[in-house]
């Protein structure tokens, strides 16, 4: 790993990877807290990196470190669930890039909600990263799904006060060196929403899209390939969209986006989020929108939880939907509905 300032959360991702590891690699790159006298306490090997403002460079220098055959690469506000066992089994196997899912945790109002997405962190000896920000490996080898869940927490709100900024100025000074990266649009249009920059981030969301012909290049045929971020990028900019309160633009880009996400809670719940928001600006309108917005929230529930997709997040396709729609019941006096809703709702709010 590459570390920087981390004495809150290193000694927990470190105790996590010990058993399933030969050797524990942390690259400091320029802390001034405690990181570094606990990096060594946990029995890591510590080396020191000279920060440039790229973190493919930071990472690269990491994998040079060791001659291993394998390795996992982590952050230090990660830490491994569970799964860990899987990775000895897998290193009897040819070369091929592993992803693992990342369960991040982020603030929703007063409760905590998690986001799982798929991420290459387990690697072979050989290939590198590229990328200033948000950097990504670059290879030519099969991707294999393996059952190791890695929580996160770096992106709760008490969290990123001291990243504020940095990936933003970071990604626009790639973005001037690529301009026509749709990945780098989405992860900035994510690191605005971040901020609340929402009238922003929608703007890079569309940015990301336009890069990728998306949905003009779909309606002519396959879209190849489809990255799988689209979905986490479809329904953010939707949640964006609604916040910026043009409501007439949001629905007209939610019809548009309907017919390509049927299978996605996800963004059935943004819809009828959207669909709710709607109604209560426009109480006129209400007798129209909240009927679709119930159908949204039951089909939410018919799907069920989809964690295959990128940047789902868990209860869309159960608990919460359970919730909104027991709350829209209680309001127009289906009350019998609305309690066996809450009765099969098995995740509290």
């Amino acid at each position: 790993m590459i570390a920087r300032n981390e004495a809150r959360c290193l000694a927990r991702c470190l105790e996590s990877a010990r058993p399933h590891v030969d050797e524990l690699l942390v690259v400091d790159t320029g802390s001034t807290d405690d990181t570094p006298r606990i990096a060594l306490a946990c029995g890591a090997r510590l080396e020191q990196f000279a920060w440039i403002d790229d973190f493919s460079a930071a990472r690269n220098f990491a994998l040079a470190q060791t001659e291993a055959p394998w390795r996992l690469v982590l952050d230090a506000d990660e830490w491994i669930e569970e799964g860990g066992a899987c990775l000895r089994e897998a290193t009897g196997a040819s070369p091929f890039i592993g992803e693992v899912s990342v369960r991040s945790a982020f603030d929703d109002g007063a409760a905590v909600r998690h986001a799982p997405s798929w991420i290459a962190r387990f690697l072979p000896r050989g290939p590198q990263f590229a990328g200033r920000v948000h950097e990504q490996i670059v290879h030519a080898l099969p991707v294999r799904r393996l059952p190791l869940v890695v929580g996160h927490d770096g992106y709760r709100q008490a969290q990123q006060g001291a990243k504020a900024g940095r990936n933003e100025r970071l990604l626009r000074r790639q973005l001037a060196e690529e301009p026509g990266n749709a990945y780098l649009h989405y992860q900035l249009g994510k690191d605005l929403q971040v901020q609340d920059q929402h009238a922003a981030a929608a703007a890079e969301f569309g940015r990301a899209r336009t890069r990728l012909g998306w949905p003009s290049a779909a309606a002519a045929g396959p879209l190849t390939p489809r990255p799988g971020w689209l979905h986490d990028l479809v329904v953010r900019e939707l949640f964006c969209r609604k916040r910026t309160r043009d409501f007439a633009a949001a629905l007209e880009f939610a019809r548009a986006e309907a017919p390509w996400w049927p299978e996605s809670p996800d963004f059935h719940f943004a819809f009828a989020d959207l669909l709710l928001d709607a109604a209560l600006a426009e109480p006129q309108r209400a007798a129209q929108l909240l009927p679709d917005m119930e159908a949204h929230l039951l089909r939410c529930l018919e799907l069920g939880e989809k964690p295959l997709l990128e940047g789902a997040v868990e209860g869309r396709g159960s608990f919460l939907a359970a919730h909104n729609l027991a709350v829209y019941y209680d309001l127009t006096g289906r009350t019998a509905d609305a309690a066996r809703l809450r009765a099969g709702a098995a995740v509290p709010r």
